[in-house]
């Protein structure tokens, strides 16, 4: 006989509430920088993972552990995702203020194509937190192919990140950090119930699974 796992209550879900929180504001405070986002994000990924696989957050001397291993690689990849999002972010304005023509059509085209890139980006973050927060270059492949083979994935991680956005811009400024946190928890929850990575063996994600030093 197996033994039945305890129930949750109340404290359980304000706890793990009270956790994505503060998850959320610490990768806002690390990501100040702003070159400091993408190994932010990663290190958070990542330790979502480990409390989806192990039931509880790594330690603090881990996650530090990781942040430093991630800098390097990941201020070149904040770089980029910065550069992509000012540029979506300019043309989704010029459309709306009708600088640009193509009105509302194009308008919507842009909005489905910045949902979709969003929704691959959300899928790289959780490829990211699958090996430590580390190894950008596989993770973009392996979530391209993940967005090919289950584009219903695709889809719902697209619409997490596009209702985060929108929420994003209706909440006070100082709840968005906490709003991140929530959303990399969503990200890993849709890839918990419609697992995208895995089915792939470990030679095809370029990323050697071996055990990490804490």
């Amino acid at each position: 006989m197996t033994a039945e796992r305890p129930r949750r209550d109340w404290r359980d879900t304000v706890a793990e509430a009270a956790d994505l929180a503060l998850l959320g504001l610490a990768v806002a405070v690390v990501a100040l920088p702003l070159l400091t986002l993408a190994p932010a994000v990663a290190t958070a990924s990542a330790a979502l993972h480990d409390r989806s696989v192990t039931g509880s957050w790594p330690p603090a001397r881990t996650s530090l552990a990781r942040l430093g291993r991630a800098l390097p690689a990941g201020a070149a990849v904040s770089a980029v995702a910065l550069a992509v999002a000012a540029l979506l972010a300019a043309d989704l304005l010029a459309l709306a203020g009708g600088r640009v023509p193509g009105g509302g059509p194009a308008l919507a085209v842009t909005a489905v194509v910045v949902a979709a890139v969003l929704g691959y980006a959300g899928l790289v973050t959780v490829a990211v937190g699958r090996t430590g927060g580390r190894g950008w270059r596989a993770a973009t492949r392996q979530a391209g192919r993940a967005c090919l083979r289950r584009p219903g994935v695709w889809a719902a991680a697209a619409g997490t990140c596009a209702l985060a956005t929108v929420l994003a811009a209706l909440v006070t400024p100082v709840a968005v950090p906490i709003l991140g946190g929530y959303t990399l928890a969503a990200l890993h929850a849709v890839d918990g119930r419609h697992p995208a990575f895995a089915s792939e063996p470990a030679e095809a994600r370029g990323v050697a699974i071996r055990p990490e030093a804490s």
